[in-house]
């Protein structure tokens, strides 16, 4: 630990004075008053008190810290840590209580863990001491089970067009019979009859 100029108090609370630099670590079991400058860390058994004057570029770990000068670093409090309204702090905090009064310059985050276990652990013993409501048992339905679905019917064929049957052929009919031929008699008296209803005609031979 270099310490460029001390002047330290050895009773119950160690004051560190305004013209004072401490590059390091501190340790104690005592009270400490920081009116000047610390760099480095801080552990202590008690409390930590930074006045107005006092700026501290460290991380701390003690039982209370009470700051209204100039703080950046993180601070561990197994007690409290207190911010009063000339305090400035750039860090972040975890204590069981933490007190930020008005006016206060604080950036950081809050860690309140310890507060949140005691309040789970009572949370705990409440409900061990309290009787557990016993579920409602509803009656249980059964339903059949559905029937598989029916495989689809393959799609029905359209019905071919009836095709016309050929027409049958018909042979054409046959020509009329030619009238009949007339008959010469050889003989010329002869008469020759024609069928010409009751007429007779006779054809003579020219000589």
């Amino acid at each position: 630990m270099a310490i460029q100029s001390k002047e330290m108090e050895q009773v119950d609370n160690t004051v560190i004075g305004e013209s004072i630099l401490i590059n390091g670590k501190l340790e104690g079991d005592e009270d400490l008053t920081v009116r000047g400058r610390v760099h480095g860390s801080i552990t202590l058994t008690k409390t930590l008190i930074i006045e107005p004057s006092g700026v501290v570029k460290a991380d701390a770990t003690v039982r209370n810290a009470i700051i209204s000068g100039v703080v950046v670093g993180n601070i561990t409090a197994s007690e409290s840590v207190h911010l009063t309204k000339e305090g400035r702090m750039v860090g972040d905090i975890n204590s069981p209580r933490v007190i930020i009064v008005e006016g206060a310059a604080f950036r950081g985050r809050v860690d309140m863990g310890a507060v949140d276990e005691v309040k789970l652990g009572e949370r705990a013993a409440r409900a061990a001491t309290t009787p557990a409501s016993k579920p409602a048992v509803r009656p249980m339905t059964t339903t059949p089970p559905r029937p598989p679905p029916a495989p689809p019917k393959p799609a029905a064929k359209p019905a071919a067009a009836p095709s016309k049957a050929p027409e049958a052929f018909k042979p054409p009919a046959p020509p009329p019979p030619p009238p009949p031929a007339l008959k010469i008699a050889s003989d010329e008296s002869a008469p020759v009859p024609v069928g010409l209803g009751k007429r007779k005609v006779v054809v003579k031979r020219k000589k």
